[in-house]
């Protein structure tokens, strides 16, 4: 059987997670429109009785402003060692430009196979995808357009990654689909729901600290409590809203998601707590899940 590691690089927002997700069949990483967030390295593991595939979801790639994004860049750069085939992923409908030409030949000068992967093929029009790919095709690359939202060219693209992986055994138990635990997937997926609601820089500067995550003796219902870490006191205000509504409602539509995910109702609780510039805080970043 076919059997490998496959990291799935690319500048920031250019569809990676939803890419991950749709081809794991499950929700692994949490998606938004804005860019950094993924934050972490994430594993998405498919299983068939043919192969089993582990891919690698990165934070995107851009120029680091902070401890926490230099923090992300490291991560993205170290995660293509010691895997057997990298997929640049290229946002489509944003164009192609030098910069994207300049990380593409970064990645294809390594020993490493690397394919690029044209995302969001479904918000484009056909004259701008001949185009594209035809600008492309100079880099000497093996291109596969897709639209992971659409499922366009999916099956395409599984049949390209399974042909360059090598003969092996598994190297996950078959009933992994990832190797994040549930309370990072919770914290995750409050953090995804402040992405999604809150404009500009907060969402960005917001951290997620699970303080109980307990099973009920029943086993029927988790209780789970986090603390929402913001950078900002107007911040804290912004994130509570008038009278608690704001914080109401994201924790609802996080709720929501949680049993979801978990399979079982969920009680949460959620507290707004402000460390100013943590994300430049060595320490603080640490306590909060993010270093080597």
């Amino acid at each position: 059987m076919k059997s490998g590691i496959v990291a799935v690089v690319g500048r920031a927002n250019a569809g990676k997670s939803t890419l991950i997700n749709v081809l794991v069949g499950e929700k692994v990483a949490i998606v938004s429109p804005k860019p950094q967030t993924t934050r972490d390295r994430i594993l998405g593991i498919l299983n068939t009785d043919d192969y089993q595939i582990a891919f690698v979801d990165t934070p995107g790639i851009y120029k680091a402003d902070n401890l926490l994004n230099s923090f992300m860049q490291k991560t993205t750069s170290d995660s293509v060692d010691d895997v057997d085939l990298v997929l640049f992923i290229l946002d489509g409908h944003e164009g192609i430009s030098e910069q994207d030409k300049k990380i593409l030949k970064k990645y294809t000068a390594l020993s490493v196979p690397t394919v690029l992967v044209l995302t969001k093929i479904d918000i484009m029009t056909e004259s701008l995808l001949v185009s594209e790919l035809k600008e492309l095709s100079e880099e000497n690359i093996e291109i596969v357009p897709v639209s992971a939202r659409k499922g366009r060219n999916v099956k395409e693209l599984l049949k390209v990654i399974v042909d360059k992986l090598p003969e092996g055994e598994k190297l996950f138990s078959e009933d992994m689909i990832s190797d994040r635990s549930e309370k990072f997937m919770i914290s995750e997926l409050m953090r995804e729901k402040i992405l999604l609601k809150f404009d500009k820089e907060i969402p960005h500067g917001v951290a997620i600290i699970v303080n109980e995550f307990a099973l009920s003796e029943n086993k029927k219902t988790y209780r789970i409590s986090l603390d929402i870490v913001c950078e900002k006191p107007n911040h804290k205000a912004i994130l509570i809203g008038k009278g608690g509504k704001a914080i109401k409602e994201v924790s609802s539509f996080a709720r929501a998601d949680m049993e979801k995910f978990l399979g079982k109702k969920v009680f949460l609780t959620t507290y707004v707590k402000v460390k100013e510039d943590w994300r430049n805080s060595a320490g603080l970043m640490k306590e909060y899940g993010y270093s080597d």
